[in-house]
């Protein structure tokens, strides 16, 4: 058996997230019916996270293993003609046996769009969100994520975890013409934790919450004092980081 790492992308919209899940269409399953097809070997991808409903991935990592099989030059060609427009493979690479797409990530960054007019050529990419937000006080409220925090207050309930503590490197908001986009740098992220800074950081900029009552928030642990998650469709995974001792 021989790992291989894969680095892809894909627009979210017309898939219930990444992983596999009765009833709806997963990135992950359309992934692994054409890895399987192209390889003849039942092939289940292990990626580097799970993207919520409608979230999209500018760049993603994921590990396959193959019993027999051995990518040549023509992989990446050819498993693109498997796929749907909306997934792109970009490189294939081999890694050593116990590397691991998840695991072995030391830090994911990701980017919010939200665009503040209609914008015709960024729907379903970017939250469309017409109000006035203060930039510098959210950009002072995303000071306070900075560092290693517990993040229970923008977890999703009942999530699945050891502990809340996120090692946060970046946090920012930039204005490129009509958009507000945040970006947002960690060694780890929890189910639903961009999504629900990025509503609680908008509510800072529209003066519904002072930066006192989101410290109080946070040291709270509770999601419920925390604001609205945000629409999955303006959120883009964008990068993952690895050690280089992970390849071969």
């Amino acid at each position: 058996m021989t790992r291989y790492f894969i680095r892809f992308a894909y627009n979210g919209n017309n898939y219930h997230g990444w992983q596999i899940q009765p009833n709806a269409t997963a990135v992950q399953e359309i992934l692994n019916r054409a890895v399987s097809l192209l390889s003849r070997e039942k092939i289940s991808v292990v990626a580097a996270g799970r993207t919520d409903a409608g979230v999209h991935a500018k760049e993603m990592y994921g590990h396959i293993d193959f019993q027999n099989f051995i990518p040549d030059e023509n992989f990446i060609f050819k498993l693109n003609s498997f796929l749907p427009k909306d997934i792109s493979i970009y490189e294939i690479r081999k890694v050593r046996q116990d590397a691991h797409a998840r695991f072995d990530a030391t830090s994911r960054r990701y980017e919010y769009w939200i665009s503040t007019r209609k914008d015709p050529f960024m729907q379903g990419k970017a939250w469309m969100f017409y109000k006035d937000m203060d930039l510098d006080k959210m950009n002072e409220a995303a000071k306070l994520l900075l560092g290693r925090h517990d993040f229970e207050s923008f977890s999703k309930t009942h999530s699945d975890v050891n502990n809340f503590f996120c090692t946060v490197e970046e946090a920012e908001w930039v204005v490129r013409d009509h958009y507000f986009v945040f970006y947002i740098k960690a060694n780890r992220f929890l189910r639903n934790m961009v999504r629900a800074i990025v509503g609680t950081l908008v509510d800072v900029g529209l003066g519904k919450m002072s930066l006192e009552e989101l410290q109080m928030a946070i040291d709270a642990k509770d999601r419920g004092k925390t604001g609205t998650s945000v629409p999955g469709e303006a959120l883009y995974l964008c990068e993952v980081n690895y050690p280089d001792s992970i390849y071969e």
